[in-house]
């Protein structure tokens, strides 16, 4: 059997237009057993569905934040920067991704714009906007490969199948995140303060996201690399 195609957006670099991709990323889906492949920061709309009908699962990945104006709100004064680009290709992305049903995974950026993109709201600055009794460390003091928090799963959702277990371990770069759930999504995953970090739809192939980075996760733990292998299967 082919090994499938997972199409991953790109980081873009907005001062030299310079497009990347952490090896990471590259890493997991690999070992997970999918062909990696970086796709390109601007395409028109015919030459989107082309690469969608050509690749078996999408990778949303982890960046920069969402442009306020995707929601609806005005720039807060804790937002950091924005790739208009890069929102333009992904939002696009997203709708023909989901018209072709293709599996669907989305990391740190990736479940916030999935979010924004099938119309809910995020926190543009956790900080300042999230009330909390115990300010836990979303933007970890220390090494991505090492986890920072827990998260509660949902009992009785995919991410519960792809876990087994009420529990997780994660890390945790970020200020922002899901605040209004879009239509037809449901939380999977809730950190020790209450905050989104995991968010599915049931009726869909295979659609989730997550707030953590467990491409950083997979080599040692069994729930981050399960992630990534349910992923390709759904893909197969």
């Amino acid at each position: 059997m082919c090994k499938p195609l997972i199409g991953l957006t790109p980081s873009h670099d907005i001062h030299t237009n310079d497009i990347s991709m952490r090896s990471t990323y590259l890493g997991a889906v690999k070992a997970a057993g999918g062909i990696p492949v970086v796709l390109p920061l601007e395409a028109e709309e015919a030459d989107l569905k082309r690469l969608v009908s050509l690749f078996d699962g999408f990778l949303f990945t982890g960046g920069p934040d969402v442009h306020p104006f995707l929601f609806g709100e005005e720039t807060h004064i804790h937002c950091g920067e924005v790739s208009a680009k890069r929102d333009s290709l992904e939002i696009a992305l997203l709708h023909l991704v989901m018209e072709m049903k293709r599996p669907i995974l989305g990391i740190c950026r990736g479940i916030q714009l999935i979010n924004i993109g099938l119309g809910g709201t995020i926190y543009q600055d956790i900080p300042s906007q999230f009330p909390h009794d115990f300010p836990v460390a979303h933007k970890q003091p220390f090494p991505y490969a090492v986890p920072s928090h827990h998260v509660s799963v949902v009992p009785g959702t995919r991410l519960a199948d792809i876990c087994h277990a009420k529990s997780i371990q994660v890390n945790s770069m970020h200020h922002q995140a899901v605040k209004d759930l879009a239509p037809g999504c449901i939380v999977s995953g809730t950190g020790p303060d209450g905050l989104i970090e995991a968010m599915e739809m049931a009726d869909y192939p295979f659609f989730v996201g997550v707030q953590w980075h467990p491409e950083y996760l997979w080599s040692q733990d069994k729930a981050a690399a399960n992630l990534f292998i349910q992923f390709i299967k759904a893909c197969k």
